[in-house]
């Protein structure tokens, strides 16, 4: 039987208006959960998977191999300290600009740049005629102190025996005294720029280094010409340096020499306790700033020149209500984290830090007294967290 156009129309309202009516079935099944429950359903997924994210799970014996104890936030006595933005410099007390005090060319250079030299080690040889000159000057003064010797020796001897006049004598005497002086002139000479008078060669002047230490700076090349004061070599003892840094007006009445401080960098976990040997007396014309300095010693070269970094000026104890250990602290995501024991290891919380004396530091805000944290060893976690986010992401 053949459908009409009127029957087909029919039909397709029918449909129609089926689909109609499911779709509105389930919105309002939908809506039966209200946006609130969803909205909750999903913030809970997403603090799962941050946990997640920040847990760190580790057995007792591993945390234990890898030295990490726990402790408890509670208050503490914290000095309270004034934090500094320095940088370390060569101590120039152990440092020297070497020159060569003779016009000359380059014979030999041995010394290399970062290269450690010992006192009186030769870092170069130079050939100079300046130099020729005074060595000849001293040779003629000893031929003729030794020409004249002899005819003192011998005027002696006659004036003795009754041969010869008193006078020849005391001019033989007044020229043996006037040899001496020339060849004690000529001597000095040479003394004063650190020259000898004995060498391989008259014109050869070696260049030595003058305490042990470091070549951090060079500026010589084989057959090079030198002039008598350019600074050719930069020798310093890295084993003590200088933290510097600037003190504005308001700050100078609480740094004073003698006073204990922390230096530390962002480049490494070390830390190291100086006490501030300098403060300068004027304000310089640009910076409108005191400069102050620590001398610090540096047996391992860790603290390199223009190394940057951060120098506490300790000050009188205070109680803090809660504080923790300051090497519990690891900067992740540019924030300031603490690794909270939990269950199966430890969660990455982040807190919101105070005051610091180097070994203790104020907590503000993210954690409560009695929470228990990983005091020591934290970057072990801190790895370990960057290696589960990695594979994590993956």
């Amino acid at each position: 039987m053949a459908i009409s156009n009127k029957q087909r129309i029919a039909m397709a309202v029918i449909v129609l208006v089926g689909l109609l009516g499911g779709g509105a079935v389930l919105m309002s099944e939908r809506a039966k959960t209200g946006p609130e429950e969803a909205e909750h359903s999903q913030a809970s997924r997403i603090e799962k998977d941050e946990h997640e994210e920040r847990q760190v799970k580790l057995t007792d014996a591993q945390t234990k191999a890898a030295g990490i104890t726990v402790r408890s936030a509670g208050p503490a006595r914290l000095q309270a300290a004034a934090q500094f933005h320095g940088e370390i410099r060569f101590n120039e007390d152990r440092t020297t600009h070497v020159v060569p005090r003779f016009a000359g060319v380059a014979e030999s250079v041995s010394a290399d740049l970062g290269q450690l030299v010992q006192k009186g080690q030769v870092l170069a040889v130079i050939a100079s005629t300046s130099l020729s000159e005074q060595r000849s000057e001293l040779l003629t003064a000893q031929k003729r102190r030794d020409a004249a010797r002899v005819t003192y020796e011998r005027e002696k001897k006659l004036w003795e025996e009754k041969i010869s006049a008193q006078q020849d004598y005391l001019q033989a005497q007044s020229a043996l005294q006037e040899a001496d002086i020339a060849v004690q002139n000529a001597s000095q000479k040479l003394a004063a720029v650190g020259a000898t008078g004995s060498s391989s060669g008259l014109n050869r002047f070696e260049i030595r280094a003058p305490f042990a230490g470091t070549v951090v700076e060079k500026h010589l090349s084989l057959g090079e010409a030198v002039k008598e004061d350019a600074s050719i070599f930069t020798v310093s003892d890295l084993g003590s340096v200088w933290a510097e840094f600037a003190v504005a007006p308001k700050d100078l009445a609480t740094v004073r020499v003698g006073q204990r401080v922390i230096v530390s960098s962002t480049a490494f976990d070390s830390k190291v306790d100086g006490s501030i040997a300098y403060v300068g007396a004027l304000l310089g014309e640009q910076t409108r700033t005191a400069r102050a300095r620590v001398t610090l010693t540096n047996p391992k070269g860790a603290w390199r020149p223009g190394l940057f970094v951060t120098v506490a000026v300790l000050g009188e104890d205070q109680n803090v209500p809660l504080t923790v250990s300051a090497d519990a602290v690891q900067t992740i995501d540019d924030q300031p984290m603490l690794f909270m024991a939990a269950q199966g290891g430890f969660v990455a919380r982040p807190v919101k830090v105070g005051r610091s004396d180097g070994r203790t530091l104020e907590i503000l805000g993210g954690m409560t007294p009695g929470d228990k944290y990983a005091a020591t060893n934290t970057f072990v976690l801190k790895s370990e967290l960057g290696k589960a986010s990695a594979e994590h992401g993956h």
